[in-house]
């Protein structure tokens, strides 16, 4: 999730290599002290789930997946090699990340043209979960290589395991924007959507976040799942607007954060907390963004949401909307 830190890391010569070119030739992972010789891997790609922080939850198929490689193409060569020196797994590490995509992955694609076994994996988790691996799978699924997903963590959904929310259907939508203007937009774009909501968020951001989903999405539900599987791992639940002033009034906290938020309140809202909602939505969003925020968040016809905003800026009370517009 984290972007690479890698500056002056270089890609080797990929388009000829030795397939068996690694210390001693090893193709083993160690597991409870004991050296395991890895089985034979298929030529392709190896899309491989790693741990989001616990190296203990790695999946016996995803080290054998990774010592039996000829390579291994990773976000960040250091973090990466935390994990195989844990497991002592000798498979050569490569950067490949939204900085030198460009240049590594023709290079990435001729091993595979070549028949040769390339695994990737990201600095946590599932690879092309907010992070760059989309562009190789897409490339090498184009050209006929095949594909292979090698499944396991995901902070998406451990977050939803921790949260108590409903999970029969949830939309993930990686970072909200940075930018507070962009970021009220994208979430006036989900207020309505009938499921519940995940991002990921970092800790500097994530009281103006909260501010800012609770300004437009009301009392929801959420949860803030924090450094999920570590040693301080912390789930904080609540409705929104008790998040937002708790982390307002709190130092900006650390580590990797999952926001999990649930979906609109079914109880539509009377006529007060309507015009509240959208008294509240007028103060920086168009009358179309803001009507569209208060009609997810109250429930309420967009008919009726759209005549009492039309109230409150014109005193028009009772006007329905253009032709189209329900």
């Amino acid at each position: 999730m984290k972007p690479p830190h890698e500056q002056h890391a270089t890609l080797p010569d990929l388009a000829a290599p030795d397939a068996d070119a690694r210390p001693s030739g090893r193709r083993t992972f160690q597991l409870a002290g004991t050296v395991i010789a890895a089985p034979s891997l298929g030529p392709g790609l190896h899309v491989v789930a790693t741990p989001i922080g616990n190296l203990g939850d790695v999946t016996v198929r995803a080290l054998e997946t990774l010592a039996a490689a000829d390579v291994i193409a990773c976000e960040d060569t250091r973090i990466s090699r935390r994990l195989l020196e844990r497991y002592g797994i000798a498979t050569p590490l490569v950067p490949y990340h939204d900085h030198n995509g460009a240049s590594a992955r023709p290079k990435l694609m001729a091993r595979l043209a070549a028949g040769h076994r390339v695994a990737l994996i990201s600095d946590a988790g599932t690879p092309l979960v907010s992070d760059p691996g989309f562009k190789l799978v897409v490339e090498a699924a184009e050209t006929g290589h095949k594909v292979h997903p090698v499944p396991g963590a995901s902070a998406v959904l451990a977050a939803l395991v921790a949260a108590g929310l409903p999970t029969d259907c949830f939309l993930f939508d990686g970072f909200l924007p940075a930018k507070g203007g962009q970021r009220k937009n994208r979430i006036a774009t989900l207020a309505a959507v009938p499921a519940t909501l995940v991002f990921y968020e970092s800790g500097p951001r994530l009281a103006d976040s909260l501010l800012d989903l609770s300004e437009r999405l009301g009392p929801r539900r959420a949860a803030v799942c924090r450094e999920l599987t570590k040693a301080f791992e912390e789930v904080r639940r609540g409705d929104l607007p008790a998040l937002a002033a708790h982390y307002a009034a709190a130092d900006a906290p650390k580590g990797e954060i999952v926001l999990v938020i649930g979906p609109p309140l079914e109880e539509a809202a009377g006529d007060d907390a309507v015009d509240a909602a959208l008294a509240r939505a007028l103060k920086d969003s168009s009358l179309k963004d803001a009507v569209a925020t208060v009609t997810g968040l109250t429930g309420r016809p967009k008919r009726e949401v759209y005549a009492r905003a039309l109230a409150l800026t014109e005193g028009r009370a009772g006007t329905a909307p253009p032709d189209g517009d329900d």
